[in-house]
């Protein structure tokens, strides 16, 4: 038991300082190129915290254990809108910028329900991962150039007014280090704190099928955690919302099409239901962003309270 406290432990401090070191450097690298934060939360922070879910949903397609794969990104996406981005609205009330409910929030709605399609045979093949790899270039590409369209020095003045973040002054490659060792120790992080998690669960007598659902899907989500509650401490809205949008559309898009593409993935025994709850999620993400374009307290608990339901839903059944 005390390694299994210790591993929790040391998983929890190389996640916090992990997340720090994130976001700051990527706070500052988008003022640097002029880049808005929204976009290096969608792009920079979203995929670079969603590492841990990418290694355990290869490793699980390899093992040929597609549910786990499948389990692994459905919860993930879940835990992130409900645990997740409810906890940041509790910490401060985040500010949605219209970019965000245009294109990003429609195309994370739009990979939600094309899921369900893809495994109505029961399989994600190796031609259907290809198609979801070909999404995230193609969503990436889309948004560097949206980027690129609002570049300008108003961006800058935005952000300096947002944010207590100063101009950096530092060079260019301190802050991409600062990005990697924070991404770095997010994922050892995460992995520490999983596998305590994992090993205490299943001291519990807990089963298998809800450990993948609840442990791993929220171990492999605790980057995004530690990186989006460090951001909304720090008022940084942008990147905080960003991560969380980003890292969905990138779970769903990349790891599952990596997945599929080392190995096709066996959907049997997958619940329609936990289909079902990423779907709502991510449809109700859309009206409630648009509310004043504000996420507010009450509405991250809707989102808190609704992860808890699922969360009680899995181990009762």
């Amino acid at each position: 038991m005390l390694t299994i406290f210790a591993l929790l432990a040391g998983g929890l401090l190389l996640l916090y300082f992990g997340a720090e070191w994130l976001v700051r450097g990527s706070a500052s690298l988008a003022l640097r190129l002029g880049l808005s934060p929204l976009v290096i939360g969608l792009t920079v922070v979203a995929y670079g915290t969603s590492t841990p879910e990418l290694a355990v949903s290869v490793k699980a397609a390899l093992q040929n254990n597609g549910v786990v794969a499948l389990g692994n990104v459905v919860g993930s996406n879940i835990c992130n809108l409900g645990l997740i981005l409810g906890l940041a609205a509790l910490i401060n009330p985040l500010r949605v910028q219209l970019q965000l409910l245009r294109f990003d929030v429609p195309v994370m709605i739009g990979c939600s329900l094309a899921l369900p399609l893809l495994l109505w045979d029961g399989i994600l093949s190796r031609g259907e991962g290809s198609l979801l790899v070909a999404g995230i270039i193609t969503y990436t590409i889309v948004n560097l150039r949206l980027a690129r369209r609002e570049r300008n020095p108003v961006v800058l003045e935005e952000f300096s007014n947002a944010a207590p973040v100063t101009r950096p002054r530092r060079r260019a490659g301190l802050e991409l280090l600062l990005i990697a060792a924070g991404i770095g120790l997010l994922v050892l992080g995460g992995r520490l704190f999983l596998d305590g998690a994992v090993d205490l669960a299943r001291r519990m007598g807990i089963t298998e099928a809800v450990i993948a659902l609840t442990l791993v899907a929220a171990g492999t989500s605790l980057p995004e955690l530690a990186a989006t509650a460090v951001a909304a401490f720090r008022r940084e809205a942008d990147i905080a919302i960003g991560n969380l949008i980003g890292s969905n559309i990138f779970n769903l898009l990349n790891i599952l099409g990596i997945s599929a593409l080392a190995r096709p993935l066996d959907a049997g025994g997958l619940a329609g239901t936990d289909l079902a709850v990423m779907i709502a999620l991510a449809l109700i993400t859309a009206p409630l962003l648009r509310t004043g374009f504000t996420l507010h307290r009450w509405e991250g608990g809707l989102f808190l309270l609704s992860y808890i339901a699922y969360v009680f839903y899995l181990w009762a059944r």
